[in-house]
């Protein structure tokens, strides 16, 4: 059966995370896999991440992150300066 959640990127963290509207709690029973895509304006994502990942730097992933809501992190970067975009921006996870 496939999901969808929506949300809004409310924020920029420190380190120029994108951060969401969407909470932990919202993502429980959501795969933490490849089966899972995040996309914001014209970029996307497999899998959800916890903050200890070992991605290589500049790749785009989601993150649950210290704000205890999903964040898209460019590792080793800024999401923001990379991809171009703003708080309002959607963002929407598939499975």
């Amino acid at each position: 059966m496939a999901g969808r959640i929506e949300g809004t990127v409310v924020s920029i963290s420190e380190s120029g995370n994108l951060v969401t509207d969407i909470a932990a709690d919202q993502l429980a029973g959501v795969p933490r896999g490849d089966q899972v895509s995040v996309r914001c304006d014209e970029h996307e994502t497999l899998g959800i991440f916890d903050i200890g990942h070992e991605q290589p730097p500049f790749t785009l992933i989601a993150v649950l992150g210290p704000s205890g809501c999903l964040e898209l992190e460019i590792v080793t970067d800024s999401a923001k300066i990379m991809l171009g975009v703003a708080v309002g921006e959607k963002v929407e996870v598939r499975w």
